[in-house]
């Protein structure tokens, strides 16, 4: 008898079976010492479009919305089904007694393992391997330790009604959408208020007016002491002139020693923001090279929202922060306090990332450069969070001047710690010696003009933060999802937010800013608070997590996307005018004779782009078919912009012969004709 393992990538299921000895090649999977190990590749089957349903979906129409599927069914990729054929019959087969779910260690994993095993209909016991390493010793020991399948059958189901409720709102509300305004509007349960985030910030950025302000500085041997923003720039000048040539006294002194923690170890969205910031690689880069690095078994699992590792990994801190100093090239900072970094209790379902052991003796050269880069982060990240606190003296200041007071502060490193794994701080110390009633002669003063500053422009590294933290003020103290969207799914939003035109990417002075498109600002105009919410997102991920648990039914949560898409689709009014907000990307053919419009050129004929007009031209008009001529574009671009245009070899139904003559269009607001007009006429 044989064990089944399924994988979700052939490079991952060839690493399990040169673990397990399955060394022997066969078509579409590995087998031997009593193993068989396959794969998925990916999501081999997803939810079926609406025309599954019902033929007349395939149309988009108001009149069908809402579409909300009672038994849902799946359908299998075109480009999958060769390797789908074969895992069902691996998991008919007769002399296969059970089934290892090897997929990756999470919701979409789990997904992904379980459509397939239900879509081939087995019933064979299923265990679960779960590891968050792909080192042989990782592999070796989660084959030791195999879980039942159905603990999982939770997040399993938490991963169903993610799938379902992103179909529902995305399937009925782009729908919706997109015929109200005459245009394909992509709405997602976690894009939209991503979507509505971005085009907050620039609304915010748009209406500010800076203020401006002025601060007076004076040059006291070696330092600089700087007073208050005063917004008259004639009293900042009065200021000045009173303290030009004048003594300064010290009226207080405070020097207080203070410490800072190490930061804790890389999560995959603080990786994200730090790869970005550092390295200007996008989020989905990111969590693509750190997929390659956990493929290749240098990285830990990526996709965790974690930045600790568990209680009984401590004895293994000094290997990998060995290795993470090797990977670095630099010396490991004395002890490793292993103690700072491991904490089971704030471990989810895996532990923070961290480099791998065997990553040490591995050919780093060779890695491509994003890969390299990655991996040389997460071992920063390592050497940091181990180390003992950074420590400095900051010692602050006030004096007074010409009746005014200044301040000055300054800091003395006196441990690096942590920090010498980070780049220098640029706070100078002030100078030694100074005391309280001292006299500080003014060696020079000026008066700085500056102007408050709007918003920034988000950049994926401050996006990805606030979806992280988005209506995190309001949810309750112990909602343990937060926040937009999963670590694992942000990067994806963000790369859909710019594939389907509502948001991109921008770069100036090297840095990246995400932008609303007009498309995208006109969109969040429109869209209904239950679409662009991140508390309401937030909610739902929340909810998820529930279910996960057990705690909440997969029968309650679909049931209540269904109520709210069922609302949203009955009670929706487009907003009056908005048709301005979306300008077709339809290359104009001429004006509208109604409305004046723009008339740009569809299937069937020409139509106004204002919806609310009416105006077309078919191009199977019999007017022209009778007459053996076709209303091209030309010709209709004709009519539009001078009324008329000339046509040669017009055919008569009365007389079987030829003509040429002049074609007038007239149109009453309400109905179009054409009329002939032969000679000059």
């Amino acid at each position: 008898m044989y064990r089944l393992v399924i994988a979700e990538k052939p490079s991952v299921a060839m690493s399990i079976a040169k673990v397990l000895g399955a060394t022997a090649r066969k078509e579409g999977h590995m087998e031997g010492g009593g193993w068989l190990v396959s794969w998925c590749i990916g999501h081999l089957a997803g939810l079926a479009e609406p025309a599954v349903y019902n033929p007349d979906y395939d149309k988009w129409r108001r009149e069908d919305l809402p579409i909300l599927p009672e038994n849902w069914r799946f359908t299998i990729g075109k480009d999958k089904r060769e390797q789908f054929d074969i895992l069902r019959t691996l998991l008919r087969r007769e002399d296969v007694s059970e089934v290892v779910n090897a997929c990756d260690a999470g919701r979409e994993g789990e997904l992904i393992f379980r459509t397939a095993y239900h879509l081939a209909g087995c019933t064979k016991p299923m265990k679960r391997l779960w590891i968050s390493s792909m080192e042989d010793s990782a592999i070796r020991e989660g084959f030791d330790n195999l879980h039942p399948g159905s603990d999982y059958d939770g997040l399993h189901q938490a991963a169903l009604c993610r799938q379902k409720a992103d179909w529902l709102v995305g399937i009925n509300a782009t729908r919706l959408f997109s015929v109200l305004y005459g245009r394909t509007l992509n709405i997602g349960r976690v894009m939209s208020p991503t979507l509505a985030l971005i085009a907050q910030r620039e609304a915010e950025i748009a209406a500010f007016e800076p203020v401006p302000f002025y601060t007076v500085e004076l040059a006291c041997g070696g330092m600089t002491l700087t007073g208050e923003r005063i917004s008259g720039k004639e009293d900042a000048a009065a200021i000045a002139a009173a303290c030009e040539g004048s003594t300064g006294i010290l009226q207080t002194v405070e020097r207080r020693e203070k410490s800072e923690k190490a930061p804790a170890l890389y999560d995959l969205t603080t990786l994200q923001r730090d790869a970005n910031r550092i390295l200007g690689y996008t989020a989905q880069q990111t969590l693509d090279y750190l997929q390659a690095l956990y493929e290749k078994k240098l990285c830990t699992y990526p996709r965790t929202d974690s930045r600790f590792l568990t209680d009984d990994m401590e004895s293994s801190v000094p290997g990998l922060v060995s290795a993470a100093a090797v990977i670095c090239g630099v010396d490991a900072l004395g002890t490793a306090l292993a103690s700072h970094v491991c904490s089971s209790k704030n471990v989810t379902d895996h532990h923070a990332v961290v480099p791998t052991k065997s990553a040490a003796d591995s050919d780093l050269a060779a890695l491509p450069q994003g890969e390299r880069e990655i991996l040389r982060l997460v071992s920063l990240g390592l050497l940091r969070a181990v180390c003992p606190p950074h420590r400095y003296a900051e010692t602050s200041l006030t004096a007074e001047c010409g009746g005014h007071r200044f301040t000055a502060k300054g800091k003395a490193v006196l441990d690096m710690g942590w920090r010498v794994y980070a780049a220098p701080s640029k706070d100078a110390a002030l100078p030694d010696g100074l005391a309280e009633g001292q006299s500080l002669a003014v060696d020079a003063v000026q008066v700085k003009e500056g102007k408050t500053t709007p918003p920034k422009h988000f950049t994926e590294d401050t996006i990805l933060q606030s979806m992280e933290t988005a209506g995190a003020g309001e949810m309750p103290e112990d909602a343990e999802r937060k926040g937009i969207g999963t670590p694992a799914t942000r990067a994806a939003i963000l790369e859909k937010l710019v594939a389907t035109g509502l948001v991109e990417r921008k770069k100036a002075k090297k840095i990246t800013s995400l932008l609303p498109t007009q498309a995208g600002s006109s969109l969040v105009t429109v869209l209904p608070e239950v679409l662009q919410s991140p508390l309401l997102t937030a909610d739902w991920e929340q909810r998820l997590e529930e279910v996960e648990r057990g705690e909440l039914s997969p029968e309650d949560f679909m049931a209540g996307i269904a109520a709210m898409v069922d609302e949203l689709v009955k009670t929706y009014r487009p907003v009056p005018g908005a048709a301005v907000l979306f300008p077709s990307d339809k290359e104009a053919v001429g004006p509208c004779p109604r409305c004046g419009g723009a008339v740009t050129e569809s299937k069937k004929g020409f139509f106004c782009e204002n919806r609310e007009c009416r105006f077309v031209l078919w191009k199977d008009s019999k007017f022209f078919t009778a007459k053996k001529k076709t209303l091209t574009k030309s010709v209709a671009a004709a009519l539009l912009n001078k009324g008329r245009v000339k046509l040669t070899g017009c055919f008569s139904e009365k007389t079987g012969k030829t003509y040429d003559a002049t074609v007038v269009l007239e149109d009453d607001g309400t109905k179009t004709n054409y009329k002939l007009v032969f000679g000059n006429g």
